[in-house]
């Protein structure tokens, strides 16, 4: 028996714990959301296993947009600088009708507050390549290909899938191979369902979805031409009643299309060949100058579920909930819930915070979902108009209020879970990142500072935290970084361990300054827990976290520190 297990019950149950799992956490599905929750746990140094039906990753495109929040979060993975240079990123977007008038414009800056471009358009399996090859260099991942779960046996503490090697005949179709069937299972502390929108893992849980009862099917065709052409603008939405249509860039030298389906059609007439290219020919593409990539007839919806947690299995990216398009946030929405379960299973994980912190995971992305669901629907609206009449009304009121958008579609905010109540100035919002300077380095804001809980100040907060307060703030992975205005000299104190830096832009400064706050305590997915207005409030914002993560399990000013791992 070790010393830890002597002195601790806790530890001991933990030791007996570990022994009888085969893994930490159990990730399904190995797209773009499983493989980033992957990668943010097991940096972490949490084991974990990715279970995959397809023995290969998926070649075809789907997603092509994401946003400066979730570069951000690939940062975090360590895929950041590679995936956005493999990408194409676009700085305008407009919406035009069938006359080609302009109804809407959005123009961006090249560099988002997240500190990456604000839309950037990319090919999928490139992305996936570089998530499966960042999960290789993490030697506690392992992406466990050719393999469908087929049950689940949900205990208190612990979660059991049953495996059935699989192999696909076709695509998304796997099917049982007699011949090399090799029954097994594997069982975690935690396991995350992201097997997409046919989840087996949401329909093994039982959970309904809350549906809005938005159905429209589209024709969507992924496109190669052959030569290089300028595309102005890169992205476009074309709101004609008589075929409403986007055509968006698909990631370098590549282009998607996609087509509504008019009531007199057939999925089928639709996919055809030959109505293919008669729908491509106004862009004066045709086989010998294009290559069709992918082309598929997807009803776009809008549903999350309606439960994204029981016990010890979580749902995550598609399998909790789908939206159409027309925002460009459905990967990005799982991206989104990679960042929010990570931090929370590290901590629940490392017995920083009780089990009941995982239910703030639904509690707090429903809603942001349930936000960028209806703004997909109100642009899907107006979209998807096919009458003429409605149409011209529509045209004459946009043309009559056009305007110019200069960001992207707007971060959620969250309204409950681990924020700071009541909320405050920033309680909620996403936090900024730009270029800072150190002793040591220069760069973005998370580089130097490595992530997790970081408090952000502009004057000295070290003083203010007393030592116990310092060290339970120290004990979940938090950082305290004191901001220099533009051209001052950063310098380390000597004793505080609070990292001094340089604000090279200035825009932490602007951002804070315009808050009317000294102090920004920030989650480790990047969204403020609070502010202060003095940065002598911030142990008082250190207070409240601490009470927040550990309140219902126990008082962090007096119990003793939680045993590791």
């Amino acid at each position: 028996m070790t010393d830890s297990m002597r002195s601790s019950p806790e530890g001991a149950r933990d030791q007996v714990m570990k022994a009888s799992c085969d893994t930490d956490v159990v990730v399904v599905g190995a797209g773009p959301t499983g493989l980033t929750t992957a990668i943010l746990l097991g940096q972490r140094g949490w084991n974990v296993i990715v279970v995959e039906q397809r023995p290969e990753a998926y070649p075809l495109p789907r997603a092509v947009h994401f946003d400066h929040e979730v570069a951000r979060i690939f940062q975090a993975a360590g895929v950041a600088a590679a995936a956005v240079a493999a990408s194409e990123a676009v700085t305008n977007y407009e919406w035009r009708n069938a006359a080609g008038e302009i109804l809407l414009r959005f123009e961006w800056s090249p560099d988002g507050p997240s500190g990456w471009p604000v839309a950037n358009m990319f090919h999928q399996p490139g992305l996936e390549r570089l998530l499966e090859e960042r999960c290789q260099y993490l030697p506690s991942v392992t992406v466990l290909r050719g393999y469908q779960v087929t049950g689940l046996s949900v205990a208190a503490s612990s979660v059991t899938a049953r495996l059935q090697s699989c192999r696909i005949d076709a695509p998304g179709v796997p099917v049982s191979a007699p011949g090399d069937a090799r029954p097994g299972s594997v069982t975690a502390r935690y396991l995350v369902g992201a097997d997409g929108a046919n989840s087996l893992i949401r329909s093994h849980l039982g959970e309904p979805a809350v549906d809005l009862g938005f159905f429209h099917d589209w024709l969507v065709v992924d496109l190669l031409p052959h030569e290089e052409r300028e595309w102005q603008p890169v992205n476009l939405q074309i709101c004609d009643p008589s075929r409403p249509l986007s055509a968006v860039s698909g990631g370098p030298g590549r282009r998607r299309f996609e087509f509504m389906r008019l009531p007199h059609e057939t999925p089928q007439e639709l996919m055809a060949t030959g109505t293919i290219w008669r729908l491509l020919a106004p862009w004066h593409l045709h086989p010998d100058n294009a290559t069709i990539e992918r082309a598929a007839v997807y009803t776009f919806r809008a549903c999350w579920a309606s439960a994204w947690r029981r016990g010890p299995v979580l749902l995550a990216g598609d399998a909790a909930h789908l939206m159409p398009p027309f925002a460009g946030q459905g990967m990005c929405s799982g991206i989104r819930d990679a960042a929010n379960l990570a931090w929370k299973l590290d901590l629940v994980l490392r017995r920083r915070a009780p089990a009941a912190l995982l239910n703030t995971y639904g509690s707090e992305r429903a809603p942001q979902v349930r936000d960028l669901v209806e703004l997909s629907i109100a642009l899907g609206d107006i979209i998807c108009v096919t009458d003429p009449g409605v149409a011209a009304r529509r045209d004459a009121v946009m043309k009559a209020e056009r305007s110019l958008h200069t960001t992207g579609a707007p971060a959620p905010q969250l309204r409950s879970g681990v924020v700071r109540t009541p909320p405050d100035t920033l309680a909620g919002t996403l936090s900024v990142q730009a270029p800072v300077r150190s002793p040591t380095q220069a760069g973005l804001l998370d580089d130097i500072t490595g992530g997790g809980f970081v408090l952000l100040t502009l004057g000295d907060p070290v003083t203010s935290l007393e030592p116990g307060r310092r060290a339970a703030f120290d004990g979940i992975g938090g950082r305290i970084c004191h901001i220099t205005s533009p051209g001052s000299q950063p310098a380390e104190p000597a004793q505080s361990g609070a990292l001094v830096v340089t604000d090279s832009t200035g825009a932490f400064t602007a951002w804070m300054r315009a808050a009317g706050v000294e102090a920004v305590l920030v989650r480790p997915d990047f969204y403020v827990f609070g502010s202060a207005v003095r940065a002598s409030g911030a142990s008082a914002l250190v207070r409240d976290l601490l009470v927040q993560l550990r309140a219902r399990h126990r008082n962090y000013a007096t119990a003793p520190a939680l045993p590791e791992r």
